[in-house]
């Protein structure tokens, strides 16, 4: 197996489990226990790698969010300084990587290849992956799985903003022609829902042809980018990962 071939096969994976805890019940208890809305933590927790910056800061590194909503849910969590919003958040993931990959019996070895994908990867045009790969980690097992998931999936969203960018593409325009195997934390049945919980507002047009291709070449192209932090790992190394990942999926799904 080659580079590019582990990141097709894994990259929904990735991205499913990388940003699951956003929407768990250990985010949930952040949120009230500190008086945030669910988009103010999610910012704020998230973003917080970036330090106390303007808002306009937070939209270059998520893209794909409304600037309004962005700014909107950015001050409205300044309350929860941002490096302690980082490390809560960072937390909640470890906290859930705990329960719900409890039963995956290889999280130590899946971690280390994680842990030599992201620790081998350039930063460039990556800021929030650069962010949570410097945040400390714990010391193993389900919870460092948890948190090098995210900090995988981060890259992973950094190059495929600068692909989509890349290709003359807008942010809900990208999001409106969407792709089947990108990976979210909650699978959506149409590219208008995943509009909606971005807090794009209706009505939204229909994607035009040329989007649909611009949309095809900046997927091929982030697979592209993210392969070079892949072949870090050998071929044996890269079979194994996607075989670990799967397991750690099934495992997620049994809890």
């Amino acid at each position: 197996m080659d580079a590019r071939d582990a990141v097709v096969e894994t990259k929904a994976v990735v991205g499913a489990l990388g940003g699951g805890f956003m929407l768990s019940r250990e985010v949930k208890a952040l949120c009230e226990r500190h008086g945030l809305g669910p988009r103010e933590m999610y910012f704020r927790g998230r973003c917080g790698v970036l330090g106390e910056v303007d808002a306009d800061v937070v939209l270059a590194a998520v893209v794909f969010f409304p600037a309004g909503h962005v700014r909107e849910s950015w001050e409205g969590g300044r309350k929860l300084p941002a490096e302690e919003a980082a490390a809560l958040y960072a937390g909640a993931c470890h906290d859930w990587g705990r329960r719900r990959l409890a039963g995956f019996a290889n999280a130590d070895r899946l971690a280390e290849l994680l842990a030599t994908v992201a620790d081998g990867a350039d930063v460039y045009c990556a800021p929030l992956f650069a962010g949570w790969r410097a945040m400390p980690r714990p010391d193993g097992g389900p919870a460092l799985v948890a948190h090098l998931l995210h900090v995988v999936r981060e890259l992973r969203g950094a190059w495929h903003a600068t692909a989509v960018v890349a290709e003359g593409l807008g942010p809900l325009e990208a999001t409106l022609v969407g792709a089947a195997d990108a990976g979210t934390p909650v699978p959506y049945g149409r590219t208008t829902d995943v509009a909606r919980f971005l807090a794009w507002p209706e009505p939204y047009p229909a994607p035009s042809a040329e989007a649909v291709e611009r949309r095809a070449r900046a997927e091929a192209l982030t697979d592209d980018l993210v392969a070079r932090a892949y072949a870090v790992l050998g071929p044996a190394e890269l079979t194994e990962l996607c075989a670990l990942l799967r397991e750690a999926s099934l495992a997620g799904r049994a809890r």
